[in-house]
């Protein structure tokens, strides 16, 4: 099982991805996409750190998230991939289309369960500068597309789950 949650910035999307994957009651992988690139940023990876369980396994995978979760993947296991955002502006300047395509093509391959997490920017203001722009349209083309590949996709605001697929 597949399932896409979707949240804005603190949220509570990946404390609910964290609590859903504790449930399934499998052995949990971490495929986390972030880089600590300054202090904030490591902070905020110091946090997510922090929450989640001792014995979770934690995979580095900045670009190459279809390799990573061609290799993780298992029946019997879940894994979380936190997150989509991140990922793609580790990706969105260099080789995205071809990492794109490769994550959309290794989805309907992969066994066990498997959430991703990503940021839903699409509900603000359209950004001022054409990267600014080309950047919230991918992140929402990239959304709708694990969306549909997903069996599931929730929204979550205020750490609230609202399912939108079932």
């Amino acid at each position: 099982m597949k399932e896409l949650v979707l949240g804005g910035a603190r949220s509570g999307k990946s404390a609910y991805a964290q609590r859903r994957a504790a449930a399934s009651g499998l052995p949990v992988t971490v495929i986390v996409t972030g880089t600590a690139g300054d202090d904030e940023m490591a902070e905020r990876i110091a946090h997510h750190r922090a929450a989640r369980p001792a014995d979770w396994r934690v995979v580095e995978a900045p670009r190459a998230l279809a390799a990573a979760l061609r290799a993780e993947a298992a029946a019997g296991r879940c894994l979380i991939v936190d997150c989509l955002t991140l990922w793609l502006m580790n990706v969105i300047d260099a080789d995205f289309a071809a990492e794109r395509q490769a994550l959309l093509e290794a989805l309907p391959d992969l066994p066990g369960e498997v959430l991703f997490v990503a940021n839903e920017i699409g509900l603000g203001i359209v950004p001022l500068g054409e990267e600014t722009r080309r950047f919230r349209d991918e992140a929402g083309r990239l959304n709708q597309d694990l969306a549909v590949a997903c069996e599931r996709a929730t929204f979550v605001a205020a750490g609230l789950p609202l399912p939108l697929k079932t």
